[in-house]
């Protein structure tokens, strides 16, 4: 497929600036993947859809919070460093990206917080805004990442403009997130209250953990219009046995099996075994899913209303069909549904 067949027109204030003021009361769109049928539903209303021993697989990732303000020696520049991932723990050897880029050349050092609690050198030149930065830290690793934490800022998407609160540090995260190392947070997953979990686990629901940690690639423009020459940041992925288990005990039992947001289907996607079945697997992903596309272990996704042209449009039209999609999406405009990170849900079943 193209690019250009991914476009549609969505307005600007479409696009959720602020989460739903309860998690499970955002909207919820239910397309049938089979018919193309919609209903307009409320996201807690999901636990109609599912009965005992379905299984929800979960990405329990953990955001942290990645975004931090330095000073330049001498001139006390102000630099943006996003922290993308820990190279060597011993070492305190990190990936980021730097802004403004073109002052930051190796061998400078920055000045994190009021009284330099951090002090950080850069080391290499990885891309025009990469870089590999050595935090000079001699305490314990404990209090190195308490120190991130007091720094760091919660790493809203770029096109949110505004400044993080302390209201984003608990609802741009899921409720399940466990394993840090996300610098976006998976989304879909946002929308599930502790109420909510906890009523579908009374109904027999089961849930299973995989991780999957998100990085900035989710938010990367495809730049072709021949889709197969697109090529996908990687991200780590883990799928323990016990997840694994409760999945393939599902599919065994011919149960629903929905995977929460792109990102845990990009996780069991990745790890598919000869025989349709998921396997425990610890591994870097660059899947990119796209129609026509054959899924192996989930029948129904929960997940948010994306942009134009994105990756998570194109896998989420080769789940629920093509011209389903693009359909429901147009509903969505029409009916003003909130897209994005911060937005409403779409449950395709």
């Amino acid at each position: 497929m193209k690019l250009s067949q991914f476009k549609f027109n969505l307005p600007e204030s479409l696009i959720a600036h602020t989460p739903a003021e309860n998690r499970d009361e955002a909207r919820l769109m239910v397309l049938d993947r089979k018919t193309g049928a919609i209903e307009h539903k409320i996201f807690k209303d999901i636990l109609g859809y599912f009965e005992e021993h379905d299984v929800m697989i979960l990405n329990n990732t953990k955001v942290f919070p990645a975004r931090m303000y330095g000073n330049k020696e001498k001139t006390g520049a102000t630099i943006e460093v996003f922290l993308l991932r820990e190279l060597n723990n011993e070492l305190r050897l990190w990936d980021v990206l730097v802004d403004p880029a073109r002052k930051i050349r190796v061998g400078n050092k920055l000045y994190f917080g009021d009284d330099d609690l951090l002090v950080a050198e850069v080391v290499d030149n990885t891309t025009s805004r990469g870089r590999t930065i050595r935090f000079l830290f001699d305490g314990t690793d404990e209090e190195f990442r308490r120190n991130i934490e007091i720094l760091g800022e919660t790493p809203l998407p770029k096109y949110i403009k505004r400044k993080a609160t302390p209201e984003d540090k608990e609802r741009y995260q899921t409720i399940y997130a466990k394993k840090e190392g996300a610098v976006a947070a998976p989304t879909a997953g946002l929308h599930f209250s502790r109420e909510l979990m906890k009523r579908l686990e009374l109904k027999g629901i089961e849930f299973a953990e995989v991780t999957l940690h998100v990085g900035l690639g989710t938010f990367r423009p495809v730049e072709v219009e021949d889709l197969t020459k697109h090529k996908m940041d990687s991200e780590q992925f883990i799928i323990e046995q016990k997840a694994a288990d409760i999945v393939n005990r599902g599919i065994e039992n011919k149960r629903r099996i929905c995977a929460v947001g792109t990102t845990s289907m990009r996780a069991i996607e990745s790890a598919v075994s000869a025989n349709h079945t998921l396997k425990a697997t610890s591994d870097w992903t660059s899947k990119f899913i796209f129609p026509p596309y054959d899924f192996s272990i989930a029948n129904s996704m929960v997940t948010n209303f994306h942009t134009p042209e994105s990756t998570l449009l194109m896998m989420i039209a080769a789940f629920g069909g093509y011209e389903n999609v693009m359909n429901a999406y147009e509903v969505a405009v029409k009916e003003k549904y909130r897209f994005y990170s911060y937005g409403d849900a779409m449950l395709i079943i």
